[in-house]
């Protein structure tokens, strides 16, 4: 019993949630990023690299193997884009609790008008 409570405290712990969400979210979030690379960027980087098409790159070594590097190439634009958009995210998120923190230190008008009041009183002791 006592090992079931321990796993109930750790499954409902806000860490745990958190990384449950994420996992969710990331695992949903992958077939954008997956497109938005094969159909947008690398199209235009084949262009740009006179019409290479990336995903079709492969070297035929000794024996008949082949080597496909240009999916390879492809997985390092996706998931290049995929922390980008990650990074992007968590700033954003963390300047929100910034902000939200700073408002919640600074007194109001109200606790200010009573702090001075204090202080006018133990002074005037």
């Amino acid at each position: 019993m006592r090992m079931w409570q321990e796993f109930k405290e750790f499954a409902t712990r806000g860490n745990a949630l958190d990384l449950a969400v994420g996992v969710i979210i990331g695992a949903a979030f992958t077939p954008i990023v997956s497109t938005l690379v094969a159909d947008i960027f690398m199209p235009v980087i084949g262009y740009a690299t006179a019409g290479i098409d990336f995903s079709n790159l492969t070297v035929v070594p000794v024996a008949g193997i082949e080597i496909k590097y240009g999916l390879f190439l492809n997985a390092i634009v996706q998931f290049l884009i995929t922390a980008l958009a990650l990074f992007f995210l968590i700033k954003g998120i963390n300047t929100l609790r910034q902000t939200q923190s700073e408002a919640a230190a600074e007194p109001s008008a109200s606790e200010s008008y009573l702090k001075e009041i204090r202080d006018a009183l133990v002074k005037a002791k």
